[in-house]
This record gives structure tokens, sequence and C-alpha cells, in this order.
């Protein structure tokens, strides 16, 4: 709260004037009470004291206190106490304020004229003395206070200047930080001023205290002036001094106030000079601050000083290293002309050396014949005689070779006459050989063309069967003709190809394989592979092939030649009713093929994908039944029907319940199982819909589902009606007559084991070779294993492995990742390859989800790793990439029919490391087993399904690599010899195919 000056009215209290005169008037005396002055000084103020200035224009001006009019005083006989009164300086709360100004109010107000009146009546001459010189010293303490208030206004516009000038320094701080002790400095005395001030204030303070007491005093007194008997004191003359007596004391009020006001603003600016204060600590921490920056400046400078100083030396150093430089470089050009000079120098040498070798060889020569020529003239003699003799045998020479001309005439005639004869034998043999110059491609077109005429009706089914056996049999003529109509119109290319129908006898057999699958158009697992692989091999051998397959919408048709529809429909029966399918033929890699596209609602192949969907068991009974409807209808009269896995098997019932009555009964039914985990069970009555008879067939001895009588099961179907039955390896077939390998048909197969063969698969070796892959960055072979380490480095920069050791062990894998393939050993293959100091890479995915999400995790894990890398999808390029880079193989089932993985890797190089079971076993020998001959060891096995076993043999596999190269090297090319082709397979094939045909051609004839 802002304290203010309050001004006191001074009364005077006269009741303690005593007077004796109670009945005589008394005299009036009359008195001027001159008017109480200040005058002020007028000074130039800072813009901060214009309030000041203002409020003392405002003010009335009074004369100079020194200036007095001093009346003579008449006073009575009678003594009486004076009482006197001076304004009261005093600084107090707002609370006190209201008080001060009722005590100024009520002095204001005069009691009554009378009051007055005996009031000057009362007043001596001597109490009127006092109370001028009471009101002289106030004026001149008012006096002193202003000259201070002056010189505190002077100091504190010094002190603004001051803060200003600092204020201005501050900006320019961290130039001048050497200045800021010397301003602190003046600031500091400046505190020290504004305290003295404070104190000087505090002083005056105690003053107007203390000098207000005595004021209350007087105002007592006047009080009792006012309170007495003043009727008899003065005369009403004196009425004019009191007014003018009542305007001092109020222009000493207004003084006071005014004097109150200065005190506020005089405390405002303390408290600002506090505030500088304030800022003054800010600056001395800015100060301070700034001290230390400057220091942490100084010792980068001086750091850099001594880097410039090193800089320096290195400069210099660096300036002789470059003089020493340009001196060795002098040098050594001096030295490689010395150089150059000396080689040509040696050439000379060598030269001049032959030289003189062949002069003294020359020399030698002569000396030998100077000593010879003696010989020589002996010697020519001699030889004129013997040219004499020999001139006479000449001329009797010259008699028998006339003789032996006649003779050589006579043998050319009979030579010519031989060899007309062979050129007439020859031109007849032509016909009947087959052509060797044409592709398997061509043929197949033909093949093609020929049944799409017969579907057509443009030729009768005879005549189709007759043309396709000279297409089965390769004949030069149909070739001939084929070439030199090709550009006619249809009908004159028919009309030429009638013209060669005759009986001709059939050179093999003619096998259709129907399958889900074929690669590389639509490869899901092996059974692509397979059916490829085998009809190639059986084409080879010279034996007629033709595929059936369904038109998915997936299918990779780039792959396909020749690819067309045929204008002809097909309609086979489904769920009661007939739907037309159209018929589509292409040629794959040499194989003429047929694709089924049914025109159903359900659109059974048009999903995406090409196994999976929840009606796979309508799917594929649509299909078989189509495929066979198309068989009979195309006139078809094959050998051998090859069906494959359960998607097929429906062929086999099929075929003996409605087509062998309706004509196609030509043909044996062979059977292959890739996979007994995968069998096709459904409910009965799914039977109907493709038109067989569940009540028929859902018999224990039919296709009964051995463990629920209430399903039918396909692959079961499968094996009861069908002629051959197979699967893919030797110990697969074993493995699937048990309990645990059979998944419920192992007693169905004991029944039927006299038709079930186990044939381990090839693979196709035009494929599979490294020699001509088009997809390996260099092609290499057993003799050059130079470019299988130059695709390893390749795979290693593509997939961002390190490659600072060449001669770090790489090891791969390829698999689909599901519990049969062993996840939880490769899991434990690629940590423990990290551990021995090789490499891995998994190429591969799961239809599993959790068993995804976790290799997902581990290949995130090893993301940026320099030598794990996981990639979770399948990419044809880059397995064959992996398979050439790859220094051996992992491939740990639990149960494995065949497995091409193991074959494929020994073709490229990398050694496989298995574990004994299926066509692992049957294609894979320890390098360690000794009972195994020499020659078949190709690997690294191991037999129980755990993580000792496989720690066991992947052990044994590092440390020959790191080892012993050269018998690694050795290992790497046997395994690339190794025939893994189809030709044994498919002649296993053969034998079969020719067992089941002798054996219906035998029951015929019965």
């Amino acid at each position: 709260m802002a304290s203010k000056l309050t001004t006191c009215f001074l009364c005077w209290n006269l009741t303690a004037f005593n007077c004796n005169h109670r009945n005589a008037a008394a005299p009036v005396v009359r008195f001027p009470f001159p008017p109480a002055s200040c005058k002020m000084r007028h000074r130039a103020l800072s813009s901060q004291n214009k309030k000041q200035q203002q409020i003392k224009k405002a003010q009335p001006s009074t004369p100079n206190p020194n200036q007095q009019d001093d009346s003579e005083l008449n006073t009575p006989s009678s003594a009486g106490n004076a009482g006197s009164s001076v304004p009261n300086l005093n600084t107090e709360d707002d609370d006190d304020d209201d008080d001060d100004s009722d005590a100024v109010d009520n002095t204001m107000a005069l009691v009554n004229i009378d009051g007055v009146e005996q009031a000057e009546k009362s007043v001596s001459s001597g109490q009127l003395e006092d109370l001028l010189g009471m009101i002289r010293d106030a004026e001149k303490n008012i006096l002193l206070l202003n000259q201070s208030r002056v010189r505190t206004l002077e100091d504190l516009e010094k002190i603004l200047a001051e803060k200003e000038a600092l204020q201005r320094e501050i900006s320019v701080l961290e130039m001048r930080v050497a200045e800021t002790d010397a301003w602190m400095k003046v600031a500091t005395q400046e505190k020290i001023h504004v305290e003295q001030l404070e104190g000087q204030l505090e002083k005056l303070r105690d003053e107007l205290t203390h000098k207000g007491s005595s004021a209350e005093g007087r105002n007592a007194e006047f009080q009792d002036l006012q309170n007495g008997d003043l009727s008899d004191a003065y005369h009403i003359s004196h009425i004019d001094h009191i007014h003018s007596l009542t305007e001092e004391l109020n222009s000493l009020r207004e003084e006071n106030g005014t004097l109150k006001n200065a005190i506020e603003s005089l405390k405002t600016q303390r408290d600002e000079v506090k505030n500088n204060d304030e800022r003054l600590v800010v600056l001395e921490k800015e100060r301070s601050s700034l001290e230390s920056a400057l220091k942490e400046l100084e010792s980068k400078l001086s750091t850099s000083e001594e880097d410039v100083s090193e800089l320096s030396t290195l400069r210099v150093e660096c300036k002789g290293l470059w003089d020493k430089v340009e001196n060795l470089q002098f040098l050594l050009d001096t030295a490689t002309k010395q150089a150059d000079q000396a080689i040509i120098a040696l050439q000379q040498n060598q030269d001049l050396q032959k030289k003189v070798d062949k002069l003294e060889a020359s020399l030698e020569e002569a000396n030998i014949y100077k000593l010879s020529s003696e010989k020589l003239q002996k010697y020519s003699q001699l030889m004129q005689q013997k040219i004499n003799l020999l001139e006479d045998r000449l001329q009797k020479s010259d008699e028998e070779i006339s003789s032996y001309i006649q003779m050589y005439q006579q043998s050319v005639k009979e030579f010519q006459d031989t060899l007309d004869t062979l050129k007439v034998e020859s031109r007849g043999k032509e016909v009947d050989e087959p052509v060797e110059d044409m592709p398997w491609e061509f043929w197949s077109q033909l093949l093609l063309l020929i049944d799409g005429w017969a579907l057509e009706n443009k030729i009768s089914v005879d005549d189709a069967k007759l043309l396709r056996e000279k297409v089965w049999k390769r004949d030069k003529r149909i070739r001939d003709v084929y070439m030199a109509c090709k550009e006619q119109s249809e009908h004159e290319v028919i009309t030429a190809f009638l013209g060669l129908t005759s009986s001709v006898t059939s050179p093999g057999l003619y096998v259709i394989h129907i399958a889900a699958e074929m690669a590389p158009v639509a490869k899901v697992g092996g059974l692509g592979d397979v059916v490829s692989g085998l009809g190639k091999a059986l084409q080879k051998k010279g034996h007629l092939v033709e595929i059936v397959l369904p038109k998915y919408d997936c299918i990779q048709y780039d792959r396909i030649r020749d690819f067309r529809v045929l204008d002809v429909v097909i309609e086979s029966y489904f769920d009661g009713q007939l739907f037309k399918n159209k018929i589509w033929v292409g040629t794959i890699e040499g194989l003429p093929v047929y694709f089924i596209e049914p025109q159903h609602p359900d659109k059974f192949f048009w999903r995406g994908n090409f196994y999976g969907e929840h009606d796979d068991f309508r799917r594929f009974s649509y299909f078989s039944r189509a495929a066979l409807e198309f068989l009979l209808h195309a006139g078809k009269k094959p050998d051998i029907i090859h069906c494959h896995d359960w998607q097929t098997a429906f062929i086999a019932p099929l075929y003996w319940d409605i087509y062998v009555p309706k004509g196609l009964n030509s043909a044996r039914i062979c059977f292959t199982c890739h996979n007994f985990e995968y069998q096709g069970s459904a409910a009965a009555s799914e039977l109907e819909s493709c038109g067989l008879h569940s009540h028929h067939l859902n018999r224990p001895d039919r296709m009964q589902d051995n463990s629920a009588h209430d399903r039918v099961n396909s692959v079961k179907g499968g094996i009861v009606f069908s002629n051959i039955v197979t699967t893919v390896s030797p110990t697969y077939a074993q493995e699937v007559r048990t309990a645990e390998g059979g998944h419920g048909l192992h007693s169905t197969l004991s029944v039927h084991s006299k038709k079930f063969f186990g044939i381990l698969n090839g693979i196709d070796t035009d494929t599979w070779n490294p020699a001509t892959d088009s997809f390996l960055e260099v092609q290499y072979n057993a003799n050059d294993l130079q470019g299988k380490a130059e695709n390893k480095e390749a795979l290693r920069r593509s997939l961002g492995l390190s490659s600072s050791d060449v001669r770090r062990p790489l090891v791969g894998c390829i698999t689909r990742l599901v519990p049969q393939k062993g996840v939880h050993l490769i899991r434990h293959a690629i940590y423990l390859t990290l551990e021995m100091g090789g490499q891995f890479v998994l190429l591969g995915s799961s239809p599993v989800s959790h068993i995804q999400r976790e290799f997902e995790g581990i290949a995130n894990h090893f993301q940026n790793h320099d030598h794990i890398r996981l990639i979770l999808k399948y990419d044809e390029s880059l397995s064959h990439a992996i398979y050439a880079a790859s220094d051996m193989f992992i491939i740990p089932s639990i149960f494995e029919p065949c497995g091409l993985t193991q074959m494929i890797a020994m073709r490229y190089g990398a050694i496989p490391i298995v574990r004994k079971t299926g066509g692992l076993n049957d294609s894979v020998f320890d390098v360690d087993d000794d009972a195994i001959p020499s020659q078949f060891r190709n690997g690294f096995t191991f037999l129980n399904a755990n993580e000792e076993g496989l720690s066991d043999a992947l052990v044994r596999a590092l440390d020959l690599y790191m080892n012993n190269p050269e018998s690694w090297k050795q290992l790497v090319q046997k395994d690339m010899n190794i025939d893994f082709s189809w030709e044994s397979s498919a002649a296993q094939y053969v034998e079969l195919y020719l067992r089941a045909t002798s054996r219906a051609r035998a029951l015929k004839q019965a």
C-alpha cells in the first residue's frame, strides 16, 4: 500500500487560558495572521518526473516565509498559557486515511463565529509568535524535504541513464566481456548510493513522526480554545486574521498532499531501483555464463592453435614427403629407363649370342664338310652306278603300272555299280525309318491337329487313328506332306493327309496322363515335375504321350506354345445334368497337352488357386468325368491311362463303371500316389455328383474310408480299381505298408500288394543342368567348378551376405515349411550353421499360419545379418541360383515319399544332408558308411528326427568342407556326375505298362 502524507488542520484549544476580568470587557487585540508560503524552485526534470511537475503547477504560489507582517498585540494583564501546533507529516496506511480526512473536515469547519472571536481575544502576542515560529520551522522542513527530493530525483536520473547504458552494453557483451567488470563496479556503487538514500528517507520519516506528535499536542490546545469560552477573548475584528490563518493552513495541507505524492513516486522509483538490482543479478549470471563461454572459446582457440601448429608441422612434413616422392619418382623413372636400356641390351646380347651360335654351327658344318668332301666324291661315283640300275628298273616298272591302271579302271566300274545299288536300297529304307531331325514340338502339333480334325468330325475316327500312328512313328512321308501343304487351305491339307492312310504297325505304347499339375505351367509340388519329366522320357523312348489338365485361371500361359481353343464342345454329366466344356490345346516342352475348361456356374477352376478350396472334392471329380468324356468323344484308344494322386484317382472307378461299357475300353489304368498323407476323403453322397453310385462303392473292399464308414476315400478307390499302383520310391512303398506311414491305407495296400510298386522318381536333366541353366550368373560343370564359386559370390551380393571369406561354407534349403519337412530341425540348422561359422539361405513359405509367423520372426531377426537370409516365398529363378551357390543342402524331412531336392542339389554340386527316410534313403548314402560301396557314397545322413542327429551330420559335413578341401572337391564332382534322369525310372514304368497290356491282350484272346 502506498503511503500518503496527511495534513492535519491545527486547532487551538484556548480553554487553558484563565481570564481574571470577569466583568470587564476585554480589549480586542487584532493581529494579521500572515499566510505561510513555501516557494518551490522550478527545474527541468526527466520524463519520469513530469507528473510531479504537473502537481507543482497546480499548487498556489506562497510568499517567502521570512517576509512577515508583525502587528502590535495588546494583551490583558492576566497571563495565560499559549498552545501552538505544526503540520503533521506522517505516512499511514489506507485505513488511517479515512480518519485523517474526517479530522481535516472537522478542523476545516469552524465551530462558530463566537468561538473565533473568543480565540482572538484570548491569544496573546507571545503565543502568536510561537505559532508563527512553528509555521516557519515547518516551511523550512518542507523546503529541506523538497531539496532532498530534487537530489533524489537527480540521482534517479543518473541511475536510469546508467541502466540505459547497461542495456546498450548488453547487446555487445560478447565483444566487450572485459568491460563488464567495470560496469558491475559502477552498478554496485550506485546500489550503495541508493541504500544511503533509503537510509535518509527512513530518517525523514522518523523526523516527520516526531513532529506529528507535537502537532497533535497543539491540536489539542486548539481544541481547548474552541471548547472554551471565547465570547470575551477577542474582538470581532480579528475574524479576518483567523480566515487568513485558515487559508495558510489549507495551503500547508495542500503542500503536504503534494509531498505525500512525491514520496509515493520516490517509493515507486525505489521499487524500480530494486528491480534494477534484480536485473543486475541476472546480468551478473549472464556475465558469468559469458565468462564460462569465453573460457571455452579460449580453450578451443588454444586447441585450434595447437592443431594449426600441428597442421603447419604436417604441411612441412608433407611438403618434405612430396619432395622425397618426386625424388623417388625421378629415381624410379631413371631406373625404369635404365632397366629398359638393360632389357634392350640384353635382347641385343641374346641376338648376338644366337648369331654366334649359328656361326659356330656353320663353322662346325664347314669343318665336317671339308673332312667329308673326299668321301663325297667316292659316294657320287657309287650313286652314278645306282642311277643306272634305277633307270633299268624304272623302265620295267612303267610296264607294270600300265597293267595296274587297267585293273583299277575295272575296279572303279564295279564300285560304281555297287554304289548305285546301295542308293536304291537306301531310298527304300528312308521311307520306313523315323525322322530324327524334327523337334518333338513338331510331332505334338501334328498330333493335336489330327485330334482336332477328328473332334470336329472333319476326318473319321479310323483315319485319325492311322494318321496318329504315322505321327507316332515320325513317318517321313507325313512330315513331307505337311511341310509341302502347310501354306494351303485346311481342306487341301486334310486331303493330302488322307492320301497317306494305310495300315501301319504301332511302334510303342500310347499313354495319356490325367493330372492336376504339370511343370512348369501348373506346379505346386513334385507331382508337376513327375508328369512332365516322365512324359518327356517316355516320348524319347518312342511312345506316344499326351497330357490332360484342368484349365486353371492361374496357369502360366506364356509357357504354352500354339495355345488355342478347338471348335468343339464336350458335354459331361454332373449333379444330374450335362454341362458344356471347352477344349484347349497346346504344347509344353514338346508334349501335347489338352486343357478342359468347364462351363459350370461354380467356376471350378477360376479361383486363383490350384488347391485349397472348400469344394475340391467336387472340382476334381467333375474334371475326372469330363476328361474321360473327352477321350471317348475324341475316339482315343490309349494303352495306358495314368492318373496321379487323389485329385484324379476318380478316373479308375469312373473308367470301369461308366466308360468301359460306352466303348472306351482299350486302356489299363495306372495310379500313382505321390503322398499318402493326402487322400481325398468326403461324405459318400458326394460321389453321386459325378455319376458314381455311393451305395455300390461305399463298401470296405471298394472306396469306403477305413476310418469312417460313412465316407469314401478317393485314393483307396484308385488303389482298388487300378491295374497298376505305384508310389515314388521303394523305401516309401515299404513305409506306407505300416500303420504309421499308410495313414489308414496300410491294410488296403497289403491286400493289393501284388500290383503295388515303388519306383524312384527322376529329374528333368534338361531343365536342371548347370551347364546350360539360363538363370545362373555363370554356367559350369563337374570339370569346371570355378563357375560354382562365381555363382556363390553372385548370390551373396544379391542377398546382401558377407563375402569377406570366400571359403565360408554356404548351406541352402528350399522347401515348403510344413511339419512333414521337419521345420524344427530347419530352425536348429540355421543357428547351428551360424555357430559353426557358415552361412544359411532359406527359400520357401508355409501354408500353416503359426509356422509362417515363426519364420517371419526369424527372418526379421536376421534381416540385416551378414550370414543368414530367409526368403519366405517361392521364386523359380532364385531357386536355381541357390542350388548353384550352395556348398551343401539340408533336407531333414520327417517323412519324404521321394524328394527331388536332393537330386537337383547333387546335380548342381551341393552335397545333401538328409534324414534316412523315403526317397532320401534311396538316393543319398553317407560318406562315412563303410557298409556302402565307396562309389555310391554321396552325402551325409542321420536316422533319428531330432537335433542331435541333424547336428552330427551337419558338423561332419562342415568339418570335411573346412579341413579337407580336396576330398570335398572330389565328392562334389562325383555327385554332379550321378545320373538322376528319368531314363531308368521311365524304363521301369514301361515294363509295368507292357506287363499290364500283355495281360489284357491275353485275357481278350482267351
